[in-house]
Order: C-alpha cells, then structure tokens, then sequence
C-alpha cells in the first residue's frame, strides 16, 4: 500500500526534525553564561557580561540568588574591587555571594581598567593609577551596568547600593557625589572620599570602615605606602566623614555601637530623607577588608572584629 508507506516516511522525517531542533535547544542551554549586553532575564546563578563604553570593552560579572524571582524587585548591590584587583577576587574572597543567597539581593561586580603595568584601577578623583590618570569614564561604564541589569532582571530601582574597597571605595564616593539619583546608600571599605567636586542632587546614606593602622591609605590621610598608595595625598577618615556629616545634614553623634575589644561603630542619624552617615573602625589589620580572607599572599590578614560584608548588608537595607 503505497499511501501507508508514505505517511510512514512523513512521519519519519518529522521525528527526525523534532530531535534536531530538540538537541539544539539542549546544546543552547547547556552553553557558556557569559554574554552582551541586552537580552532576557536568565535564571539564578553566575553570569559575566561585557558592554562597549566609549571606546573601551568593560566586563561585569553577577551573582543572581535562588530567591530571585522576575515578578518581585530585587535590591541590587555594585561592590567594586581594590586597585590591583578583579571581580573574580571581590566575588570570591569578600562573602558577598554567601549574603546574597541569604538575603536575596543581586550583586554585580564590575572589573576596573588596567595599562601595561597590568594593575586594574578606578577613576576615583585623585585616584588611582592608570584610571585616574587617562581620565576612564567609569562613571559612565556604571551608568551603563545599570542600564543593562535593569533591561535584564526586575531591579528595585529604590534600592540601588555601592560598595567598595580601596580604590573601589574611593569610587563610590564619586558614585554617591555624581549618581545620587541612582543611588540610596553607599559603603566604602579602606577608602576615604577623594572626589573634590562633590555636588548630590540629593542625600545619599554612607557607611565608612577603616583601620586605624592602615598604612595604605592612612586613616589620618596623606600619602601611604604601596605602589598606588605612595602617589597620593589620600583626605583623612575624619575629614570624610564630616563631609558627609555636613551634605547629609544630619546630626551629632546619635549612637556609639560597641563592637568587639577592637573595633567600634559610630552612627551619626537624623539627615535631610533620613540619611545615615555611619563610621566603623577596627584597631588592627590594615588595609583589608574585615571578616573576608586573604585575596593574596602579600595582603595584610583581614581582622576578625567585624564582617564588613555583614555591616554594610545590614546598613544597606535599614534605610527607609
């Protein structure tokens, strides 16, 4: 019968083309994470993105929590990496993906630019290093991981927040002076505001941790050691924080926290939208990042008086 082994062969040739396109799909997701700019929203996990600023190819790397959900706004935190540093380091030594699993937030992080030196930097005012000294619009390259996180996942564009160490610190500073608009809160870690040309568009919350011992970037300002360090007149924690004190308009001390035998927090309450401006300081272990690990082997031991990761989250999600 003719017609019987025709519909036959019909049928074979459309099980075939179901297979094929069934083993694209599976190759498809089974593929890199790593993409451009644009597209839709993918699932929790790892991701790295790159985007064209300028004329310049800028990468990003995020970290989505299993409790992400596109239907629900998700805060966001930026957390930038120290001059000499990356985003893997920032991703893996500092606890922030461990908190973001627990607390359910988005953190992103960025990857700095570097020269033949190799040493990845931010343009952070008078700071740092090849960033600082080719004038690299890294506010435009954070301009542009907003935008492109925001086409991507259901961002709470209330609760925007930076976070920085060293060099990255001193970024947010310049994140909080010329994105205040974006920005609720940021969070510096061994970098003090070295942006000369401050002018919010409105009050923006800040957290400040910093050893006093730190010969980096010296907690009573000038220059400090290190390759990068040695270069700069780094201002003072107490000059920064007064800063703030006076833009935020907030008021005297309201708080003294006790922390542990070596470290305290001071928060200072009370600003123009409820602003905060707090200050935590530990008595030893340098320039490093309290609570996290070694990113390498010449780095000073981070102390264990305080999380920094655990502070800042905690600052970060008390703002009204």
């Amino acid at each position: 019968m003719p017609e019987l082994k025709n519909i036959l062969v019909l049928a074979e040739r459309a099980s075939a083309i179901v297979i094929f396109l069934a083993l694209i799909m599976l190759g498809s997701s089974c593929s890199s994470q790593s993409q451009s700019g644009g597209g839709p929203a993918p699932r929790p996990g790892n991701y790295d993105y790159s985007l064209q600023v300028g004329n310049l190819n800028r990468t990003y790397r995020v970290h989505v929590p299993a409790a992400y959900h596109a239907d629900r706004p998700a805060p966001l935190v930026l957390v930038f990496h120290g001059g000499g540093g990356n985003a893997d380091n920032m991703a893996t030594y500092y606890n922030w993906i461990p908190e973001s699993d627990q607390q359910g937030f988005i953190v992103a992080f960025p990857n700095g630019t570097s020269g033949p030196a190799g040493l990845s930097t931010w343009n952070a005012g008078n700071c740092c290093g090849y960033a600082q000294s080719n004038n690299v619009d890294d506010i435009g390259f954070v301009k542009a991981i907003l935008a492109d996180m925001k086409s991507k996942y259901n961002v709470d564009r209330s609760r925007v927040f930076g976070a920085g160490f060293s060099n990255g610190g001193m970024l947010t500073y310049r994140l909080a002076c010329e994105m205040s608009d974006q920005f609720k809160a940021v969070a510096s870690v061994a970098g003090t505001d070295n942006d000369f040309n401050c002018r919010p568009s409105r009050p923006v919350s800040i957290m400040h941790i910093h050893a006093l011992n730190d010969e980096n970037v010296p907690f009573g300002g000038g220059n400090g050691q290190g390759l990068l360090g040695s270069k700069v007149n780094f201002t003072s924690v107490a000059a920064t924080i007064s800063k703030w004190v006076a833009i935020d308009k907030v008021g005297s001390l309201s708080q003294k926290i006790p922390g542990s035998q070596n470290a305290y927090c001071d928060l200072y309450s009370g600003g123009m939208a409820n602003t905060q401006v707090e200050l935590c300081v530990t008595s030893s272990d340098g320039h490093s990042w309290p609570g996290g690990q070694k990113a390498r082997a010449a780095a000073a031991t981070p102390s264990t008086a305080i999380s920094a990761t655990y502070l800042i989250w905690n600052f970060f999600k008390s703002q009204p």
